[in-house]
């Protein structure tokens, strides 16, 4: 005996609200990303009622607090930095994420700030420059330098690094 959901009902504002209300509580998201969802719930269970528009719910959700795209462009950019991510990357994520020049803006200079810890990171986790166990061949050089561009590093700091002996303090590091 095989057991067949019934289809979902279709959505209307207040089904749709609580729709929002429940995303938001389990995700961190931005405006743009809670009306993308709104916009796929409705194409999927179809509408009923009186049209609502997607975009007016996330902004209401983002009046009364629930959604800050700054707040998540800035713990995305952390999160990014940590992993060893550069600004190159971090751009491009808040644009998949939806966030807003201006809110992008306000978090560069953390990003900017944190541009060598995080080129360390991945250099560390990639086992390039500093944390290498050998002095790689030129072959070698080209593909961890890729690898931190790649990274949404800056040319010049994936330069410096790839360039440092294995097991070079990097206490003092600078970008000359």
């Amino acid at each position: 005996m095989t057991s067949r959901r019934r289809p979902a009902p279709p959505l209307n504002a207040e089904s749709l609200d609580r729709l929002a209300l429940r995303y938001v509580e389990r995700f961190a998201t931005t405006r743009a990303k809670l009306g993308d969802y709104l916009r796929r719930k409705v194409r999927e269970r179809g509408w009923d009622g009186a049209t609502v528009d997607p975009d007016d719910i996330a902004g209401r959700m983002a009046e009364l607090g629930y959604v800050d795209d700054r707040a998540f462009a800035a713990a995305r950019a952390r999160s990014m930095a940590r992993r060893g991510l550069g600004a190159r990357r971090v751009a491009q994520a808040f644009h998949a994420a939806g966030i807003t020049a201006e809110d992008a803006e306000a978090v560069a200079p953390e990003i900017e700030e944190k541009a060598i810890e995080a080129a360390l990171a991945l250099a560390r986790r990639k086992r390039i420059g500093p944390f290498a166990v050998a002095v790689p061949d030129r072959e070698g050089r080209e593909k961890q330098l890729a690898q931190m561009v790649r990274g949404g590093h800056d040319f010049a700091l994936a330069r410096r690094i790839v360039d440092m002996a294995p097991g070079e303090d990097t206490g003092t590091f600078s970008v000359e």
